[in-house]
């Protein structure tokens, strides 16, 4: 099995492997480094912008990008301690191992499996891939989401390895169930969008110009697909929905319950909020789960997206959420001013939530945009550390396309689109303070940063060190 397994490259340099380490397969010199980062409790930092490219020529050259490179593909700190597999995990790497070997022989033959005439390799990879798919995402140690759509089991995951843990099938039962997040502002089903546009007849694709950079073109069906199963997707996933987001508008905290709040503690502030982060997040996991293409992507590419653009989509989804009247954000059942989180000792970071969200209030987002531009944030190609760049690329062409679509349809202009791109910039920036106020924070208060939810950890804090109180 482990020569088996050497034919598989370090899924973190590059570099040849020596077997399966820390629920990961890597070198040596990963695994070493792996292992005394954890055992040091080292904390490292990163002196460019996190996102270092790591092979095996420059693996050396940031601690701080090749740790999180090792704990974003999975490697488990659990496993620096106990190290063994289990048998599930066993037979889904030696699954690997022979999807690995297929490919090469495919490629030695010089037949891609795409380009079979009679359709037989392309079929057999297909349900393959979907075999594999739903062995490895269920079962692989160091993979990251396992979440209900539903807040009811928030409390009950642990450990590191928390997502992605749901197969395709699970999503279509849940995409089943009833809830009032499944109605569309006018109380009908988020999914029945229809569009006016008119199919060429010598051409297939859409009539408009802003199609005309794709070469490949667009057909319209495939667009209304694209459409419907994105904003079915976002409806059926808000915590809220429009109506009774109206509802609550005027719902506000008193004099008193603002202060209750402000005299919190620091560390009582912060493992309040962690907690509806946490929360939010589940929603924006199954969000991404459900998009066509997601679950077709390999795991580590499904990891590096989440991780990357789920507070991304959380920050536009809170413009949902806010009263740009009275300058309010709903949290816990009321609207409250950036006041109420004082204690946090963030007003920066507040201030810059606040701030988007009143920018994105002003582009009057429908639900339709919201769920397509949402969409195409986290099916962004230029994440690092992805694999499979092009395929990517093309679910996000697709996206957008679908949203230009969309603004065209609504009379908008494309200035409207122009700024809601413009706002990428500014949610990244929150995001890089986002973390480093988390990193701050746990400095000061280790302890409670060690309690946050497993979840919030693994997605925001991965790459930070945190002391095993448990053993003390």
């Amino acid at each position: 099995m482990r020569a088996q397994i050497e034919v598989i490259p370090c899924k973190i340099c590059g570099d040849k492997s020596s077997g399966i380490h820390y629920g990961v397969i890597s070198c040596e010199g990963c695994k070493g480094f792996f292992r005394r980062s954890q055992q040091n409790n080292a904390m490292y930092s990163c002196s460019r912008q996190r996102n270092c490219l790591i092979n095996r020529a420059s693996r050396n050259r940031c601690q701080h990008c090749r740790l999180q490179k090792c704990l974003a593909l999975g490697m488990s700190r659990d496993a620096v301690k106990f190290g063994r597999m289990s048998k599930k995990q066993r037979d889904s790497l030696y699954a690997e191992v022979q999807r690995h070997k297929r490919t090469q022989e495919g490629g030695a033959v010089g037949v891609a499996p795409e380009e079979d005439g009679a359709g037989q390799v392309r079929g057999h990879s297909r349900a393959s891939s979907s075999s594999s798919s739903s062995t490895s995402l269920n079962d692989l140690d160091g993979l990251l989401f396992d979440l209900p759509l539903m807040l009811d089991g928030l409390g009950t995951y642990c450990g590191p390895e928390l997502l992605l843990g749901a197969s395709v099938g699970g999503v279509d039962d849940l995409s089943a169930q009833s809830s009032p997040e499944q109605g569309g502002p006018d109380g009908t089903d988020g999914g029945h969008v229809t569009h006016g546009y008119q199919l060429l007849h010598d051409a297939g694709v859409l009539a408009h110009e802003l199609l005309s950079p794709l070469s490949n073109g667009c057909s319209l069906l495939e667009i209304e697909r694209v459409t419907q199963n994105i904003v079915r997707s976002h409806m059926e996933t808000c915590r809220y929905s429009n109506e009774e987001l109206r509802r609550l508008a005027w719902t506000l905290y008193t004099p008193e319950e603002m202060r209750s709040f402000q005299t919190k503690s620091t560390e009582a502030m912060w493992q309040l909020c962690a907690h509806h982060i946490t929360g939010a997040i589940q929603y924006v996991v199954e969000f991404a789960k459900r998009i066509t293409g997601f679950m077709d992507l390999c795991q580590n590419d499904q990891i590096v997206l989440l991780k990357a653009g789920c507070l991304e989509v959380l920050l536009v989804r809170m413009s949902r959420a806010y009263n740009p009247i009275n300058n309010t954000m709903l949290f816990d059942g009321k609207f409250a001013s950036s006041q109420l989180f004082k204690a946090l000792g963030c007003d920066d970071l507040i201030g810059s939530v606040f701030e988007l969200a009143r920018g994105l209030c002003r582009l009057q987002m429908s639900d339709e945009e919201m769920a397509l531009f949402t969409a195409a944030i986290l099916l962004s190609p230029d994440r690092p550390w992805l694999t499979d760049i092009l395929q990517i690329q093309r679910l996000q062409e697709r996206v957008y396309v679908a949203l230009q679509c969309s603004l065209h349809q609504s009379g908008a202009t494309e200035e409207k689109l122009a700024k809601m791109v413009s706002k990428l910039p500014i949610m990244k920036s929150i995001c890089n303070l986002h973390i480093d106020k988390l990193e701050f924070f746990r400095l000061v208060h280790p302890e409670t940063a060690y309690s946050f939810p497993a979840l919030y950890r693994e997605v925001f804090a991965s790459d930070i060190s945190f002391p095993d109180f448990a053993e003390s």
